[in-house]
């Protein structure tokens, strides 16, 4: 089936887009404009060293036709092809990813023609073998949203843009095996300086940080309005940061690991002083305003099994509100919430999002002990 007639049509004056690529680095040299999907960009320019996306979301490949490496862009800067993660000059073929807004629903079969176990996903998935036993998809039926896999867990390796609509192999969504390590939502589309955030229950929100390489707000700087999983492809170093709008975490590790510091709107001369963090900042998650409960339960055993409490509030002090304080799984059902090791809102942070979390490890632990748990809810 042709994917491109199963973009949903409504809304297609709103999905704007533009992307410049440049034959040479630095944004120089022939360039060719484009707003739409490019079948074959080898007839506009030879080669292409640099891109800029001055609007929406755009998917990148290697050869024509939709086919080789694919890469993801959205709204930036990307003055050679280090900066997109490319191995080479070649590109010769793009799709505009349209906005999606509203749920986010495909299904996951084990085997070919949507045959085997059935698995629903509706939010992203950075390890597809810890919540669903399995490593290899081999189809799957996108009913809503556009979603990135990744042949690696937590984002990593070759990616493949899957848009609405039935994949019956893998092949058709460019794979070259049925692995798939990780599934996530394209929810960052960028136009106007404007990041939309779209989460499965249609909330929106808005945020803004910038990094410093130097302190008080000095040196090279890179605003960011969304999750990134390698800051360090934009600066060296970050000594300060100011959160103009919203909340994020901030991780000293890629991929969203190592430890964890919570910023909300403010500014922070010096990341050392005022965060605990030295100028290792490799990642950061930007969280979604929630709105409606929150509701999350916590079990005595790995994969949910064990003694189980649920909460529904902050709770300063864990041994004390529940007798016990090692927990080694846990499911967020509603809702977006902070982990301290410490009771009374100290020591060591995590982030935890909606999801299921089968050991301590899928939220950064190095242990089960949880000291005091807390719903975040300043958002500005």
């Amino acid at each position: 089936m042709d994917h491109t007639e199963t973009t949903h049509r409504a809304g297609e004056a709103a999905n704007m887009g533009k992307i410049i690529f440049y034959e040479d680095n630095n944004f120089s040299g022939h360039h060719f404009e484009c707003c739409n999907d490019c079948e074959d960009l080898l007839s506009r320019l030879s080669r292409c060293n640099s891109i800029k996306v001055e609007s929406g979301c755009f998917m990148i490949y290697e050869k024509p036709n939709y086919s080789g490496n694919q890469y993801y862009l959205k709204r930036g800067e990307y003055p050679d092809f280090h900066h997109w993660m490319g191995v080479n000059e070649s590109v010769s073929s793009c799709r505009h990813i349209p906005t999606e807004p509203g749920m986010f629903n495909m299904r996951l079969y084990e085997r070919i023609e949507f045959g085997g176990q059935v698995m629903d996903l509706v939010d992203d998935c950075p390890s597809v073998m810890d919540r669903f036993h399995v490593n290899d998809i081999f189809s799957c039926n996108v009913k809503n949203g556009n979603w990135l896999f990744y042949e690696h867990p937590n984002y990593r390796g070759k990616m493949y843009l899957i848009r609405p609509g039935e994949y019956k192999r893998f092949s058709e969504w460019g794979g070259r095996s049925a692995r798939v390590g990780s599934i996530k939502r394209i929810m960052d589309y960028l136009g106007s300086g404007t990041a939309l955030v779209i989460e499965s229950d249609a909330n929106t929100t808005m945020g803004k940080i910038i990094f410093y390489e130097d302190r008080n707000f000095q040196g090279r700087s890179h605003e960011c309005s969304s999750d990134c999983a390698d800051l360090h492809t934009y600066f060296n170093r970050c000594n300060s940061i100011r959160v103009e709008s919203g909340c994020f975490m901030v991780y000293e590790r890629p991929n969203y690991m190592g430890n964890q510091y919570y910023l909300r709107r403010g500014e922070y001369s010096d990341n050392q002083r005022m965060i605990g963090i030295n100028d290792c900042v490799r990642s950061c998650r930007m969280i979604p305003q929630h709105q409606g409960s929150y509701r999350m339960r916590l079990y005595e055993r790995a994969d949910m099994t064990g003694q189980m409490h649920e909460l529904v509030d902050d709770c300063p002090n864990v041994q004390d509100q529940l007798s016990m304080s090692d927990f080694n799984s846990c499911n967020v059902m509603d809702g977006h919430w902070l982990l301290y090791d410490q009771p009374n809102y100290k020591g060591r942070v995590y982030y935890l999002r909606p999801g299921e979390y089968r050991r301590y490890s899928d939220w950064g632990g190095i242990s089960p002990r949880i000291g005091s748990i807390r719903r975040i809810t300043d958002f500005n």
